[in-house]
């Protein structure tokens, strides 16, 4: 999960996007959410063999 910049914002029309990669930085899905309130600018997890991870867990 990352929002976006304001500038950024006002050219795609997404608040925050979501990015899906395969660990190398090759992406595999993309979504763009017009509104959040998510209370965090950025959040990153791992999904590896069917659970979902925290950085510190990975």
């Amino acid at each position: 999960f990352k929002r976006l910049s304001e500038d950024k914002q006002d050219f795609t029309g997404y608040e925050a996007e979501i990015i899906y990669t395969d660990g190398n930085d090759n992406i595999l899905e993309k979504h763009g959410y017009r509104a959040t309130d998510f209370p965090l600018d950025e959040l990153r997890l791992f999904f590896v063999n069917n659970t979902l991870m925290l950085p510190s867990e990975y």
